[in-house]
C-alpha cells in the first residue's frame, strides 16, 4: 500500500476510522458538527473565551490558578520583550541562555525543595530529554500504563528497556521491579496527577518499592505544581520530596506560559544538561514565556490560597456530577472527567454544552481506553459562584434532554 493511503482512508472511510478507535470520521464528524478538534478561540479572558462568536465558560482549560489573564503576568511577558526581543534564536547549550532562565531555575528548585532545576521550551521535551538522557542501553524504565505520551516516547528515545505496569497498582509494579536483575539501572517515571483521571500516583507505596527494589524514581507533576501539595506539587503533598529523585513540570498549566523543568540533585541535573538532545538541539524558551513563568511563580508563592480555592471548586464540580449519577472516575484534583463510555454520546454531550455556552474536551480513544470516552472538564480558582453555577445548570439541562432523547440543537 501506498505509505500516504491510510491518511485519505483516516479522513474520510469511517470504516477505517472506526477499526482505529474513533467513532466515526472526521469528515463525518465535521459534516455532523461532532468534530471536537482544533476549534479556534478567538478571544480568552481565563475563565471565558469566545468561540463561533459566542461567548462561553471556559472548563476545558488546564489554567488551574487563573493566571494567564493575571496583569503581573501579562506585564512581564511584555518587559521582558522590550528588553531581549520575542526570541533568543538559539539553544541553551550555545547562545540562549538568558539571566532570566537562569533565575527562573533557582526558583524553582528553592521552591520544589530540589538543588538544581532546569527549563526546557516545551513539557513534552522535557520528558522526552530528561528520561532518553537517564536510561542507557543496559538500563530499565517502568511505567505506569497511563503515563503522559510524552514519557513513552521519552523511552522509546532512550536505548533501554521498557516495562509497564497497571495503572496506580502497587502490586503489580511490585511485580515488575521483582522481575529485574538486581544489577540492572532502574527508573520509575508516574505522574503525580494523572491528566485525563484527575487521579494522584499512590507515591508513599511507590517511594518503598522504589527503595526496596533500588529503583530511583521520577515523577511527572505537570498537572501537580500549583494544585496538590499547597502548590509544590504530589511529592509535596505527601512529604516525600526528599524520597522523590526527580520532579518533572510545566509552565502551561498553573505556571500560565509554556515550556517545562526537571528538579532534582545538582549532578543529576548537571548530566540531563549535557545529554538530553531535546534541550542540546532545540531553541530556548523564549523571553516572555520565561519571564510569564517567573512571574506566575511568584504569585502562587504569595497567594497559596489559589491552590486552596481551585480544589475546594474541584470538590464542589466532582459532588455535584456524582449526585445526577454521573461517573467522574477516580478524580482528586481540580480535573474530574464525565466519563460516559460511548465515543457517540461523547461527541453528542460535548456539543450539547457547547450550545449550552460551556466549552469541555473530549478523550477518545487512544487517549483513554475503548469504552471510557469522557468530557474532561478542569477549573479554575478564578472561576465565579455565577459560572460555575451556569455549568451546573447546562450539564443539568443537557443531560435531561439526552434522557428525553433529544438531539443537541433541540436543547434549551
Amino acid at each position: 500500500m501506498d505509505i500516504l493511503e491510510k491518511c485519505r482512508r483516516f479522513l474520510v472511510d469511517p470504516a477505517f476510522s472506526e477499526r482505529l478507535g474513533y467513532p466515526m470520521s472526521p469528515r463525518t464528524a465535521q459534516a455532523q458538527g461532532l468534530y471536537p478538534y482544533f476549534i479556534p478561540i478567538e478571544e480568552s479572558e481565563g475563565t471565558t473565551a469566545v468561540v463561533g462568536g459566542r461567548r462561553v465558560i471556559m472548563i476545558g482549560s488546564n489554567n488551574y490558578l487563573g493566571l494567564t489573564a493575571d496583569p503581573r503576568v501579562r506585564a512581564a511577558a511584555a518587559q521582558a520583550i522590550e528588553k531581549y526581543g520575542t526570541s533568543c534564536t538559539g539553544s541553551r547549550f550555545l547562545n540562549g541562555t538568558l539571566e532570566l532562565h537562569l533565575e527562573l531555575e533557582e526558583k524553582l528548585a528553592s521552591y520544589l525543595g530540589k538543588e538544581k532545576a532546569l527549563v526546557f521550551a516545551t513539557g513534552y521535551q522535557t520528558n522526552v530529554g530528561a528520561i532518553s538522557a537517564l536510561v542507557g542501553r543496559e538500563d530499565v524504565v517502568v511505567c505506569d500504563k497511563e503515563d503522559h505520551a510524552s514519557i513513552f516516547d521519552g523511552c522509546r528515545l532512550s536505548l533501554g528497556e521498557l516495562r509497564r505496569f497497571q495503572h496506580g497498582d502497587v502490586a503489580d509494579l511490585d511485580r515488575v521491579l521483582s522481575s529485574l536483575p538486581p544489577a540492572v539501572g532502574k527508573l520509575v517515571v508516574v505522574d503525580g496527577v494523572f491528566s485525563m483521571g484527575g487521579d494522584l500516583a499512590p507515591l508513599p507505596e511507590i517511594v518503598d518499592l522504589c527503595r526496596r527494589h533500588g529503583a530511583r524514581l521520577l515523577v511527572d507533576d505537570a498537572h501537580g505544581i500549583g494544585v496538590t501539595g499547597g502548590g509544590r506539587g504530589t511529592a509535596a503533598q505527601f512529604n516525600l520530596t526528599e524520597e522523590v529523585d526527580l520532579i518533572m513540570g510545566t509552565f502551561s498549566k498553573s505556571l500560565a506560559s509554556v515550556g517545562g523543568f526537571i528538579a532534582g540533585d545538582e549532578a543529576v541535573i548537571h548530566w540531563i544538561q549535557h545529554r538530553a538532545r531535546s534541550l542540546i538541539f532545540s531553541a530556548s524558551l523564549p523571553p516572555a514565556s520565561t519571564a510569564a513563568a517567573l512571574a506566575a511563580l511568584e504569585v502562587l508563592e504569595r497567594e497559596p490560597e489559589r491552590v486552596e480555592r481551585v480544589n475546594r471548586i474541584g470538590d464542589r464540580m466532582r459532588t455535584f456530577y456524582r449526585s445526577l449519577g454521573l461517573d467522574t472516575g477516580p478524580s482528586q484534583t481540580p480535573i474530574v472527567p464525565i466519563v460516559l463510555g460511548d465515543g457517540l454520546r461523547t461527541l453528542t454531550f460535548w456539543k450539547a454544552l457547547l450550545e449550552a455556552g460551556v466549552y469541555t474536551n473530549v478523550a477518545l480513544p487512544p487517549a483513554v481506553p475503548q469504552g471510557r470516552c469522557l468530557l474532561r472538564t478542569s477549573y479554575m480558582a478564578t472561576h465565579t459562584e455565577e459560572e460555575l453555577a451556569q455549568v451546573e445548570e447546562a450539564v443539568t439541562t443537557v443531560l435531561a434532554a439526552e434522557n428525553r432523547g433529544l438531539a443537541p440543537q433541540e436543547v434549551r
